[in-house]
């Protein structure tokens, strides 16, 4: 399977994020991805692996799983301007909705 192929999927970008600067267990992966199941985990990476943008580790019975960069080439910037861009615009979406709603103490002003 091709690069373009395995990137094509939402969750396998979200999984290939979780794991961009870190090694992670396949459960801390799971863990990651509310409303997934494990065996769903389990197929996109192996998606992830075959089209070698993942590398995988055994120790004993848990499989560890790390992004491989260098195998993006020119992709490698665009997720992580994305991945920074969709970061920035949920900081600011929590920014304008803490704004919309007031400070704490006037919240707790109005509640009495």
């Amino acid at each position: 399977m091709d690069i373009l192929n395995a990137l094509q999927a939402p969750r396998r970008r979200e999984i290939l994020r979780t794991i961009w600067n870190a090694e992670r267990s396949a459960g801390e992966i799971r863990a990651s991805q509310p409303g997934v199941t494990f065996g769903a985990v389990s197929q996109h990476l192996r998606v992830l692996e075959r089209a070698g943008l993942v590398s995988k580790r055994n120790e004993g019975t848990y499989h560890y799983y790390v992004a491989r960069k260098e195998s993006l080439g020119p992709l490698r910037q665009w997720l992580e301007q994305m991945w920074d861009d969709a970061l920035y615009r949920l900081k600011i979406q929590a920014e304008l909705e803490e704004a919309r709603r007031g400070p704490k103490s006037q919240q707790r002003r109005r509640q009495k």
